[in-house]
């Protein structure tokens, strides 16, 4: 029987989907459709066979995995229903109900669109890809995964904000945690390149791509998390400010007139490295802090303090760490931001060896010096295997 699995990540105006082994992880095909129902649209598959791009007017996220189903057909390898043993489907808020992946049925969608006032730019994209593939792709079961599940072990007193208690109650006001497939995937790889079980391990994981987040886990499990209710909260991201006071958000209203909306777009969209330097792609804001330019090493000195502050908090949270992981985009290629975020902390046992934290890898690796007492590592995420690998423990459980 085959371990393939088709994983599709549906956003609001893309469809990006990848076929994956999910016992070995080999990436046998994938592709993204973009700018769905807007002028402009671009579409790339990449197969056995070939590449295929194109720049079609794609209307509809149905539109548009018909032409990565077609892409299949002509650029390898076919999606015969009989080759796929899974649709695996990201989700991104699962809330408190989903601890784990799920087999999709009309439950599990009522259950998630139930869900959407706590990600309404994300669930709704979630349920129209799953919508979708249902009706292109029903002869095979298909599997959600939510990026919150990993972090449903967090303790009460992790979870719990300090608001009235009917606000959690009544409107599910606590804290979620998100990026819970790349930080489970990661924590596994760690202990693996540390020669011991999950089990055994605490480590701290900082996904660093344009949406940041940091994770202590404990023994294979997550005790503490950045981001909250929502992926604003934690640290300083892209185009999001992490922490912030909220009684900004007040003052705003006061003294500008502006609306929860106008609020709730400029923290989320015109915040973070953007708001700080006018730049949210790190490879430009790192040329420009080389350049000399203030406002970007303002912004990166923000960005690194703000990491160095969650290393530290974890570090009391778990009380011992084995290991501190980096990961994502930039966490995976900036030296800079991996040198500067630790920096200082020897009294820890935290070191980076400066020749090995210059290589450039695609491979995991230790970027700290043999004798060090905690491991600073370097893993590339894989969230796509991570998803198959789910999805498969679902339609094949143990």
């Amino acid at each position: 029987m085959s371990d393939h699995v088709l994983v599709i990540n549906a956003g609001s105006s893309s469809l990006k989907y990848s076929l994956v082994d999910g016992r070995s992880g080999e990436s046998l095909a994938g592709g993204i459709v973009e700018r769905i129902g807007e002028a402009g649209g671009s579409q790339t598959h990449r197969g056995p066979d070939g590449e295929s791009r194109g720049d079609e007017t794609i209307g509809s996220h149905e539109e548009a995995l018909q032409w990565a189903v077609e892409a299949f057909s002509s650029y390898g390898p076919s999606l015969d229903s009989s080759d796929l043993a899974a649709v695996g489907h990201r989700v991104v808020h699962g809330g408190s109900r989903f601890g784990s992946p799920a087999l999709i049925d009309d439950e599990l969608i009522a259950e998630v669109k139930d869900l959407v006032p706590l990600a309404p730019l994300h669930n709704p994209a979630n349920l129209e890809g799953i919508s979708v593939a249902r009706r292109l792709l029903g002869e095979v079961p298909h599997v959600a995964v939510f990026d919150t599940a990993f972090h449903q072990t967090l303790p009460p007193y992790a979870y719990t904000y300090a608001v009235p208690h009917s606000w959690a109650e009544e409107h599910g006001i606590r804290r979620y945690g998100f990026h819970g497939t790349s930080h489970s995937f990661v924590a596994e790889q760690a202990a693996r390149l540390l020669g011991r079980e999950p089990a055994e391990v605490n480590v701290i994981v900082l996904h660093l791509g344009n949406g940041c987040s940091a994770t202590a886990v404990r023994g294979g499990e997550s005790v503490d998390t950045s981001m909250g209710l929502t992926p604003l909260e934690g640290l300083v991201m892209g185009t999001r400010s992490g922490d912030v006071d909220p009684a900004i958000l007040g003052h705003l209203a006061r003294e500008l007139g502006w609306s929860v909306d106008e609020i709730d777009r400029a923290l989320n969209s015109e915040s973070g490295l953007k708001g700080l330097s006018g730049e949210n792609d790190f490879r430009e804001l790192s040329r420009r802090r080389e350049a000399g330019d203030s406002l970007a090493q303002l912004a990166f000195d923000v960005y690194c303090y703000r990491i160095k502050k969650y290393v530290g908090a974890y570090y009391a949270v778990l009380g011992r760490v084995d290991a501190i992981v980096f990961t994502a985009g930039v966490g995976q290629h900036s030296a800079a931001v991996r040198a500067a975020s630790l920096e200082n902390l020897s009294s820890l046992g935290i070191d980076i060896d400066p020749a090995r934290n210059a290589e450039d890898s695609s491979t995991a690796r230790f970027v700290s010096p043999d004798d060090s007492p905690v491991a600073v590592l370097v893993i590339p995420t894989n969230e796509e295997w991570e998803i198959a690998r789910q999805s498969l423990s679902v339609i094949r459980p143990r």
